[in-house]
This record gives C-alpha cells, structure tokens and sequence, in this order.
C-alpha cells in the first residue's frame, strides 16, 4: 500500500518529535524476523520504554534531519528497525541485544548516543550502562561508605573494652 504525501509528513513529524526527546537510538536490520518475533519484539520495546518503529529509510533520514540522530543518516541503508530510548539511555541497546540473542536475523547495524555515532560492535557499552535507579543505587552507596565506616571504626573501641572486661571476669571466675 502506498503512502500519501500526508501520511509520509505525518511519519517524519511522529519520528522526528520522538527523536527529539530521546536518549539514545539504535537501529537494526530486520531482515527474516517473523511476524510473530516483530510483534513480540514491539510488545518489548513498550513495556521497556522503548520507542521502535519500522521507517523508509528516506522518511527516517528526513525524521532525524536536525536532531542529535543526524548522524545515524549513512547508516540507514537496507530494511531499517529505529528504536528510541525515551526514559532510559541503555534500553533501546539492551532490547535489541537480548533479542538478537533469542534472534539471529536481527543485525544491529548502528547506534547513536548524544550525536555521536557508534558500531555495532559497541553496542555493549550501551546497554551495560546502569538503569537510574541503578545509578542512584551506587550514588548511594559511595556516599554512605564513609559514614558507615566511620561507625564501624567508633563502635570498635566500646566493643574491644567489653571484650577485656568479660576476659578478665572470667579470668577472676576461673581463678
């Protein structure tokens, strides 16, 4: 079915708004997906937050014009799955890794992180990054380290005391 001039704005409109507000943006090679791998693959992409739409390539070239994914133009060449991270900048990557795991055909082709172009082979560097919660997480225990040392080491002395005490009672007892 062709695509009417307004249906092709209103693609590159839908796609450029999101690539706006993304974080970060993979794109794939889709070729010998199944129907049912695609669908299972976009029920993923929304339950992980994870924009994911299957784009001419001409309209994602126009979609991506002026935004931070500009740089993702020379790879869009052949069957093309975009996927924007909208909440977190590692979901997108680590969507398409896990499932071209499960997935052979899926070919990770290229992915992009604040304007700046990255392999396919470095798509583990993405989607290892931490979660926000992950990093809040670490944030916090490198903060409370200190402190939580800190207590160990005034708690020792009071500790070590008793410890001397209860020797020589039972020392005396003994005795």
């Amino acid at each position: 079915m062709a695509l009417g001039l307004e249906d092709k704005k209103a693609i590159v409109a839908e796609v450029g708004e999101v690539a706006q507000s993304a974080l970060s943006a993979v794109i794939a090679d889709y070729r010998g997906l199944t129907v049912d791998q695609m669908t299972s693959l976009r029920k993923q992409a929304r339950e992980g937050g994870v924009y994911l739409k299957v784009v001419r390539n001409t309209l994602a070239r126009r979609a991506v014009e002026g935004t931070e994914y500009e740089c993702l133009k020379e790879a869009l060449i052949g069957p093309t799955v975009l996927a924007f991270s909208q909440e977190d900048p590692g979901a997108a990557a680590r969507l398409l890794q896990d499932f071209a795991k499960e997935n052979k055909e899926l070919e990770v082709k290229a992915l992009s992180i604040g304007g700046q172009l990255l392999g396919a082979e470095q798509i583990d560097v993405l989607a290892k990054m931490p979660t926000l919660d992950q990093a809040r997480a670490m944030l916090m225990s490198v903060m409370i380290a200190p402190v939580t040392k800190l207590t160990r080491t005034l708690n020792e002395f009071p500790v070590r005391i008793t410890r001397v005490v209860a020797a020589v009672a039972d020392q005396k007892k003994a005795a």
